[in-house]
């Protein structure tokens, strides 16, 4: 068959690659032992493996304090639930999301998300949602905190007061917009200042895609509610959670549940990933030293094709003069062996997604078939513009004759 090398790794769904072999291994024992796979909300000792593992790897040891939620198989259920969570915890309806953030494909992570193509299915108004600019959406020199904290100061702007602040670090389908730490920090002060709750949606960037496991870690920030998914199983399994700070556990008995959160398949699957990847910082230096080799790949072919290069970790994209050429360079990537994904309201950005646990050599030639299917498509771009131009010219000529 054709082989290929994988920068998309299942929209953030396959940090560690195709089939880790450890996880794999470990999956398999636990099918080989006959253990339970589907047990709705029930105590499982896979389950209790995993919560014990999630907390001794990654929350005691970056001295968080957050009880762990199992809403439903996916992102959306994770961001579902959170909105719930957050409006029955404050009594209040509305919450504010940000230009080109992305959210899932439910009606309330539907109305957070800004993208008129993806709204343009829901079928019913999209309410109780007010969209305010993300970091440098209105250019490097706006103060978007500062016009938000007008909007909550001022009694005639029209905004009610909040219940939460929904956002993405780094918007992976809104275009690969990164926003600062300097601003991530910001707003999380407003937010405390305003009583307003700070969920952090780290379906696609968390689980080390910016190499922290958090993709908060590194800006001094502690969100009250964290969606998680994708990567959490490590193994490609459906599987999300939303982490809440304590006092925010408000939800009776029932009262936001599902058939499929007792997924123990995936419970074995992330508990193994946490131990091979997680008992160290090793994953994390490596992500960020590939992060400087992408990078330093990309601003190369910037600094040729005059585009803007963005991005935290090993989520990077680039965004060329020619909103249409970051479609071509795919397709061209796609045949010559590369996966690659568009992201942007127009899809103008080619996003890059390596696996984290991708080899060297891998990395390397993945770069190499990027650079040469860039070359292909401005080539070609080139020769039809000068084509235009070339008959334009001679109808110009033909007009003079005449």
């Amino acid at each position: 068959g054709v082989e290929y090398i994988d920068f998309f790794s299942g929209a953030g769904a396959l940090n560690y690659g195709h089939n880790p072999p450890a996880l794999k291994q470990r999956l398999l024992e636990y099918l080989a032992d006959d253990g339970v796979l589907h047990s709705l909300d029930m105590h499982t000792t896979a389950k209790r493996d995993f919560l014990e593992t999630f907390d001794s790897l990654i929350l005691q040891p970056r001295s968080l304090k957050y009880k762990v939620m199992f809403p439903g198989p996916t992102g959306t259920n994770s961001v579902e639930a959170a909105l719930k969570l957050a409006r029955k915890a404050t009594g209040r309806h509305n919450v504010v999301s940000f230009t080109n953030g992305f959210h899932g494909m439910t009606l309330g992570a539907l109305a957070l998300t800004g993208n008129s193509g993806k709204r343009a299915g829901a079928g019913v108004p999209l309410n109780h949602v007010t969209h305010m600019p993300y970091c440098d959406y209105l250019g490097t020199e706006a103060d978007t905190i500062a016009t938000l904290e007008r909007f909550l100061d001022d009694s005639s702007s029209g905004m009610d007061l909040p219940a939460a602040f929904i956002l993405e670090t780094t918007q992976a389908e809104g275009g690969v917009n990164t926003a600062s730490r300097a601003w991530l920090k910001s707003l999380s002060q407003l937010a405390a200042r305003y009583d307003v709750l700070l969920i952090i949606d780290d379906i696609q960037v968390g689980c080390g895609r910016t190499g922290a496991f958090f993709s908060f870690e590194s800006c001094g920030i502690e969100p009250d509610i964290i969606c998680l998914s994708k990567s959490l199983s490590g193994y490609g399994l459906p599987m999300s959670i939303t982490l809440m700070k304590p006092h925010l556990d408000v939800f009776a008995p029932g009262e936001h549940n599902g058939t499929f959160r007792g997924h123990n398949a995936a419970f074995v699957t992330a508990a193994e990933a946490l131990r091979t990847y997680w008992q160290d910082d090793t994953l994390t230096r490596k992500v960020n030293q590939d992060a400087r080799t992408v990078r330093d790949a990309l601003l190369d072919l910037a600094a040729e094709y005059d585009a803007d290069v963005r991005g935290r970790g090993l989520i990077q994209g680039i965004e060329f003069a020619d909103p249409g050429a970051a479609v071509e360079i795919s397709r061209e990537a796609f045949a010559r062996g590369l996966i690659i994904e568009t992201a942007g309201p127009n899809d103008s950005v080619v996003k890059l997604l390596p696996p984290l646990t991708i080899s060297a050599t891998g990395l390397a030639d993945g770069l190499a078939l990027l650079k040469s299917s860039v070359d292909a498509v401005m080539a070609r771009n080139r020769t039809a513009c000068q084509e235009v131009s070339n008959r334009k010219s001679q109808v110009s000529n033909f007009k003079s004759d005449s």
